[in-house]
């Protein structure tokens, strides 16, 4: 994948973490969200599936934000 995207190796470590972090965070959310609503826990499912979806596009904005102002800067 670095290969692919002409990355440095020395990216390959944060890459690496950062694909793990996802897939056991999207999991987790997945097994929760499924969960609830297997326990008939409507209400909470929703909330839950708001929050997470709504902070991950606020996290997404910010970031973003945060990149386009470093690399404005560099």
């Amino acid at each position: 994948m670095l290969q692919h995207w002409n990355l440095d190796g020395r990216y390959s470590l944060f890459a690496t973490v950062g694909f793990c972090g996802l897939l056991t965070t999207m999991s987790a959310f997945t097994l929760d969200s499924s969960n609830l609503l297997e326990n008939n826990h409507y209400g909470m499912f929703t909330i839950n599936v708001v929050t997470n979806i709504g902070l991950s596009i606020i996290a997404l904005i910010g970031i973003k934000s945060l990149m386009s102002a470093i690399i404005t800067n560099y």
